[in-house]
């Protein structure tokens, strides 16, 4: 049986205290939907810490950047998307979205306030809004 890359992304992200909420496809199946995602997409809080953070994650899941544009505060609060592909062993393949703030909703810090918390065997809490 193939064994998802999925608990290993969220658990690095919780490793490295990446304040990120995870939404789209993965959140959906957290919540109860029966699709079957396979890429994993973030909201993150844009600042200089958190984003030294997710760069770590991201490091350790030997990520690569597949288009552009760059990772930096900037691309990320015009709205744009950051896109990568993960090359560590147990995540290979695992595309990973990062989003710092989405055109029509809420700032990240309004979304952390409503957020849901979902205790995950052998990862943690993940936190997940939908």
């Amino acid at each position: 049986m193939i064994q998802s890359p999925i608990p290993k992304a969220l658990s690095t992200f919780l490793k490295y205290r990446v304040q990120a909420l995870l939404i789209g496809g993965q959140a959906c199946i957290l919540y109860g939907a029966a699709e079957f995602s396979r890429d994993i997409d973030f909201t993150v809080m844009v600042s200089p810490q958190n984003l030294r953070n997710l760069t770590l994650a991201l490091n350790d899941l030997r990520a690569e950047r597949i288009y552009v544009p760059d990772l930096s505060a900037d691309v990320l609060l015009r709205g744009h998307a950051c896109h990568f592909r993960c090359q560590k062993e147990e995540v290979r393949g695992l595309r990973v979205d990062i989003m710092g703030m989405m055109r029509g909703v809420d700032p990240f810090s309004e979304l952390w306030k409503r957020r849901e918390e979902i205790e995950l065997p052998g990862i943690g809490n993940v936190a997940a809004i939908w």
